[in-house]
């Protein structure tokens, strides 16, 4: 385990890396995302203070892992680290029993995520985004919000501008 300060714009972590990252968010904020073949980012979760994250996939599997991890803002990281046939130090063992009720709140978040992808309005993706993260819409970029939406910017400013009505949009 070691504390870093990592500054805004720096990558933590690329995919394909052999050695597995559990990172908990001291102060800060994160996102976790891929690259498609096209170039274009696809941002699967955003990490403020408080929240923990890895490729828990890659770690079950004991495979590389698929995502970039980089900072949106100077932020201080606890991380943790395993390579792939390693097994996982005591003190790891001891940190996720301590954060066993941030794991949970993790993993319901990621499958909210799964229905709103698959079931949501736009109109109503944003409002779960709202209630997941209501502390960062000030501290992230719109593109990056709309990418973890599935949208376009120019759709999110109109999202915006019709938030609090009840005309959904497609």
């Amino acid at each position: 385990m070691s504390i870093l300060n990592i500054s805004k714009g720096e990558i933590v972590q690329l995919p394909n890396e052999q050695k597995h990252k559990i990172i908990h968010v001291i102060n800060g904020l994160l996102r976790m995302y891929v690259v498609d073949d096209k170039g274009k980012e696809h941002i699967f979760m955003f990490a403020p203070e408080g929240w923990t994250l890895s490729d828990f996939a890659a770690i079950a599997e004991s495979k590389a892992s698929n995502f970039f991890i980089d900072a949106i803002e100077n932020s201080q990281i606890e991380i943790f680290t395993k390579g792939i046939n390693e097994k996982l130090p005591d003190t790891l063992d001891e940190y996720v029993n301590q954060t066993i009720d941030l794991m949970g709140k993790r993993i319901a978040t990621l499958q909210n995520r799964v229905v709103m992808l698959l079931s949501f309005s736009a109109l109503d993706r944003y409002r779960q985004f709202l209630t997941t993260y209501p502390n960062i819409v000030s501290r992230v970029p719109q593109k990056m919000i709309a990418s973890y939406l599935g949208i376009t910017p120019q759709a999110l400013s109109k999202i915006r501008g019709q938030k609090n009505t009840t005309k959904p949009i497609y």
